[in-house]
Formats: structure tokens, sequence, C-alpha cells
């Protein structure tokens, strides 16, 4: 008697003296969760540009400055503009979008008493845990993404989308445009130069899976003309 009892507790009650929320199945379901609910969020901004670039840059820095101008542009056309809801140029996409009636979203991660804060201009929101299950929510949020310069961040997630593009990953063509020529160039030029002529590891058309800009107009040219690849 006993021994059934011990194998139906081990059966039934695996972990008797853990906090289930501490094992790696409520830790599946937690993934699970936030993957349901951030897709079912993303879908209904069917008509949204996602910004990214350095959370350090402050409110008189230029690129903040462009990027507020071009939220606030895409905000009047009536565009929501998307961002990782923290400070830097995300702040400023989404003060540009809010100040002028637009849908200003983040897509935030859930930190304790450090790290990045959510910035104060944010219509509609969604937190995550995981920083992967943000980043591919991020990944799928728009049918444009805007990259200004910032830092390794901001790299990880422009390579990310170049190399879904190139795959065929995605499920609908996108657009990418890069503000701030004198930053962007010389990583195109690498890519020309390098990995193309030197080495052979791209082609001509992966050259044209970004377009370089310098001012918030250019940027929404590119972004209108790109707007009938949208899903």
């Amino acid at each position: 008697m006993r021994e059934d009892k011990e194998n139906f507790e081990e059966d039934y009650f695996p972990f008797p003296e853990k906090d289930f929320r501490e094992t790696f199945q409520w830790r599946i379901f937690r993934i699970m969760a936030e993957f349901v609910e951030g897709f079912q969020f993303v879908a209904d901004f069917d008509r949204s540009v996602s910004f990214f670039g350095s959370s350090r840059f402050s409110e008189d820095n230029p690129h903040y400055k462009k990027a507020r101008k071009l939220a606030e542009l895409l905000a009047k056309k009536d565009y929501a503009v998307v961002t990782g809801g923290g400070p830097g140029i995300m702040e400023a996409a989404n003060r540009g979008a809010y100040e002028n009636g637009g849908d200003s979203i983040g897509i935030n991660i859930q930190l304790h008493d450090e790290g990045e804060k959510a910035n104060d201009y944010l219509g509609k929101s969604v937190g995550f845990h995981y920083f992967f299950t943000r980043k591919v929510m991020l990944s799928f949020a728009s049918y444009g993404y805007v990259f200004f310069p910032g830092g390794f961040g901001t790299l990880d997630e422009l390579f990310e989308m170049l190399t879904m593009i190139q795959t065929k990953k995605l499920p609908q063509p996108v657009t990418i445009v890069a503000v701030g020529e004198d930053y962007w160039k010389p990583l195109i030029d690498w890519f020309e130069k390098t990995l193309m002529e030197d080495y052979e590891t791209i082609s001509k058309k992966d050259l044209d899976l970004v377009k370089i800009v310098d001012t918030p107009e250019e940027a929404l040219k590119v972004i209108e003309e790109g707007e009938p690849l949208k899903r």
C-alpha cells in the first residue's frame, strides 16, 4: 500500500517540496502565454512602424530630435508607432506619436529595481518577462522598421531583421530604413566591399534590403513607398 501511495504521489505530484512556478514546466507555460498575448497584441496594429536606436540619447541629441519628428509625421498620417518602450530613441518615437494624437505603443521588458524603465509617452503597452519573447514581438509588430544610431542591441535587431528578410522567414515583406548616413554608411560600405566583393558571402540584392536616409522626411517617403507591401 505504501509503495502504491509513493508511486501515486510521484506520478501526480512530482515536485512535492518545490514551488511549481520554479520548475521548467511552469516556465514553458509562461513562455507560451507570452507568445499568445504578444501576437494578439500586435495583431491589432496592421499599419505600424517600429523604431530602434540607442537608449542613451537625451532630448537634445540630434538623433532624438529626428526620431521624434519622424514619429510626429507618421502619427499625422495615421501610422502607429512601436518601440521597446524605454528611453532614448524609443522615448523620442513614442513622444512624437503621443504628442500628436497617434498610437504610441510600447513592447516592454519587465524588470525589477534596475535597468531600463518605461518612458512616459506610452498610450498602449504590453510587458514581457523574457527578452527573447519581447524580441520576437518587436520583429513581427510592423511592416516598417526604422533604425537610428545605437549600440550592440540596435545592431543585433538590424542583423536579425535582415537575416529574416533574406531567408524569407517573415510572413510579409517589410521595409527597413536606416536614419543617419554618417553612422550607417560605413557599415553598408563594409557590406559591399568585404562581404559582397571580397568574400562573396552576400549578393547584390541583399544590399537593397536596407535604405539609408538622413532626414525624417526622407524616411517617411521610403515608408510610404513600401506601404503596399504591408500585410
